[in-house]
């Protein structure tokens, strides 16, 4: 099949590539525009534009696909030129407008990387996670009207594990999904694939905010360490400390005695937190304009009132 693949982040980089190597021809990717990044903050192309133009594939860059809007004008004629019969999409970042759904005789089909109808939206991943789920997964379908609420053409399933985080789980899920999206086209090229309706009650997984990942002490420490991992690397886990925001690596909940939520404590080298219920060990902490650091390295830098005691109760800093 004649294949538009549309896509911006990482995770999106090796859906298409799986895709470029198969049987299906890519003759063009859609993006979002070049953004400023890193120190110089040069205009630079996202990962999936970067992969095309590394192999000759034509870029699509448009600032919205809107009918209404005039910026739309020339992707949506290159669009009709191309005759795409499918355009598979992975994490493109902007709504498909429903004019635009019935561009291929296949039309737009998603890889999204949860089991729908649960976690619809922009960060399941990370959902999975804080919600303490045991398994997700990867799910194809074709994109209608809805948040989200096509048919299933295709679905794998993975498990959670103990200690993942966003990163560790979109990595698997980026991978065995790619596959997923590979023969989803495949099936509907050979016209032996039948698109199921989403069942089951639906669960929505909005787009994460800073604030989002801000650790609130009074949770239990079991709640706190998912948080943690689910906004692991970004947007970052973070707290306050004498009104200084830091951020956090992993943590481990761990035994410990009673004390007021937020207290830190030192005892050798684990820096211990007191939680609405049980404690949490840190691995990693990131003072504001510092980079990251062992939490042990960090606490025999306190020096002072700043200094941590060696037993909770003690007077001490405490994280809000």
């Amino acid at each position: 099949m004649r294949l538009v693949f549309a896509g911006t982040p990482e995770p999106a980089v090796v859906a298409l590539e799986r895709l470029i190597d198969s049987r299906h021809e890519v003759v063009a990717v859609i993006t979002q525009p070049d953004a400023r990044r890193g120190r110089g903050r040069k205009l630079t192309p996202s990962p999936v534009g970067r992969l095309a133009e590394e192999r000759g594939i034509e870029t699509l860059k448009p600032e919205t696909l809107k009918a209404d809007d005039p910026r739309s004008a020339e992707t949506r004629q290159r669009l009709a030129e191309l005759a795409p019969d499918c355009l598979p999409v992975v994490a493109y970042g902007r709504l498909v407008p429903e004019d635009l759904l019935k561009a291929a005789p296949h039309g737009w089909v998603n890889l999204h990387f949860s089991l729908l109808p649960r976690w619809r939206g922009a960060a399941p991943v990370q959902a999975a996670i804080a919600a303490g789920d045991e398994e997700t997964g990867a799910t194809t379908f074709r994109i209608d009207g809805g948040l989200d609420t096509g048919e299933v053409l295709g679905t794998i399933s993975e498990q959670v594990g103990a200690r993942d985080t966003a990163d560790d789980l979109l990595t698997r899920l980026a991978h065995r999904g790619a596959g997923l999206l590979v023969e989803t086209m495949d099936a509907l090229e050979d016209g032996s694939l039948e698109p199921t309706p989403q069942r089951g009650e639906a669960t929505y997984a909005s787009k994460i905010a800073p604030a989002d990942a801000r650790v609130d002490w009074s949770d239990s420490a079991e709640s706190i360490d998912r948080r943690v991992r689910a906004h692991t690397p970004g947007p970052g886990a973070w707290t306050t400390l004498n009104g200084e925001r830091v951020k956090l690596g992993p943590v481990a909940p761990v035994d410990g005695p009673a004390a007021a939520s937020g207290a830190i404590w030192r005892s050798g080298d684990a820096v211990t937190v007191a939680c609405g219920s049980g404690a949490v060990e840190l691995s990693t902490i990131q003072p504001a304009g510092k980079k990251p650091q062992p939490a042990a390295d960090w606490a025999r830098g306190l020096r002072g009132e700043r200094a941590l005691p060696d037993a909770p109760g003690e007077k001490g800093p405490a994280f809000q």
